[in-house]
C-alpha cells in the first residue's frame, strides 16, 4: 500500500516585498492508497503551498521536516523523479502549452512516468474511454494543451491525466474552483473513479464543501496559519459549511501570501 508521509514540514516562499516568508509551520500528514483527505481552510492558510512543496515547485523552500513516499525521500527528488515515483499534482491554474497537442502530451507523460511507451492500440482506446467518461469532445485530443480551453475544460484535462497516469498519490489543488454545477459533477465522477480503484491516495484541497458532496472524504484537515488546526471525519466538513472558519482564525495570524 503506497504511503505518503509528511512530518513537521516547514516551508518558506520568496516574496517581492518581504523576502523569505514562512508559510508552513510544522505540518504532519499521512496519506495512504485508497484514502481521500480533504484539506480545507481560509485564503492564505498554506494549502496550495503544501501542494506545490510536495510537487517540488522551485519557488518554495523546505526549511525543515520530511516528505517520504513509501519510505523514499521525496525532497531529494527532482520534479520528474517525483512524478515517476508516483506523485501527481492537478493544478489550480493549469498552464497553456502552445505547439503541443493533448494526445502527444498525454502519451509523452505516460511514457516518461512508466519508463516505456504504451502500446498505441491499447493507449488510443484508454484515452478515448477516459475522454468519453469525462464528456470531452474527441477533437480536444488534437488541440494544443489548455490553449483556448475554458476553466471547466482545463480541469477535466487535469482529471484525464490523473486517470491515465494512475499515480500512487494525487494532490488536487482546488480542482473545483471556477466550475459550474455540471462540470463539477463530471470532474467529481472522474475523481471517484480513481478512488474506487483503491490504488491512489487523494489529497483534495478546497475552500468549499460543495465538491465534498460528490467526493466523500475519509478525513478532513483544517489548515490555519500554516498548520493543521483540527482533524476529523466528513462531519468536520459539515461543521465548516455551517459555521465557517471563525473559531479557527481568531488570533491565528494567517499567512499573508496567497497559498
Amino acid at each position: 500500500m503506497a504511503t505518503l508521509e509528511i512530518r513537521d514540514l516547514h516551508v518558506s516562499v520568496e516574496t517581492p516585498d518581504a523576502g523569505a516568508k514562512q508559510i508552513l509551520r510544522g505540518v504532519d500528514l499521512t496519506v495512504r492508497a485508497g484514502e481521500t483527505h480533504a484539506i480545507m481552510g481560509p485564503n492564505g492558510s498554506g494549502k496550495s503551498t503544501l501542494a506545490y512543496s510536495i510537487a517540488g515547485h522551485p519557488r518554495y523552500t523546505v526549511t525543515g521536516g520530511t516528505v517520504t513516499l513509501d519510505g523514499e525521500d521525496v525532497l531529494a527528488m527532482s520534479v520528474d523523479e517525483r512524478a515517476r515515483a508516483g506523485l501527481f499534482l492537478a493544478m489550480q491554474y493549469p498552464v497553456e502549452v502552445p505547439g503541443v497537442t493533448v494526445s502527444n502530451f498525454l502519451r509523452t507523460a505516460k511514457t516518461a512516468v512508466s519508463g516505456e511507451a504504451p502500446s498505441l492500440r491499447h493507449w488510443t482506446k484508454d484515452v478515448r474511454t477516459a475522454m468519453d467518461a469525462l464528456r470531452m469532445d474527441p477533437a480536444f485530443a488534437e488541440r494544443n494543451v489548455n490553449e483556448g480551453f475554458s476553466g471547466g475544460e482545463k480541469k477535466r484535462h487535469e482529471i484525464l491525466q490523473m486517470e491515465l497516469l494512475k499515480p500512487k498519490v494525487a494532490v488536487l489543488d482546488e480542482t473545483d474552483s471556477g466550475l459550474d454545477v455540471d462540470a463539477l459533477r463530471v470532474v467529481s465522477e472522474g475523481v471517484n473513479r480513481v478512488r474506487e480503484t483503491g490504488e491512489t491516495g487523494l489529497l483534495l484541497i478546497t475552500h468549499y464543501t460543495r465538491i465534498l458532496r460528490y467526493v466523500k472524504p475519509d478525513f478532513v484537515h483544517v489548515f490555519v496559519a500554516g498548520r493543521v488546526a483540527e482533524e476529523g471525519g466528513p462531519e468536520l466538513a459539515d461543521d465548516l459549511e455551517e459555521n465557517g472558519y471563525d473559531r479557527f482564525v481568531g488570533g491565528a495570524g494567517a499567512a499573508t501570501v496567497s497559498a
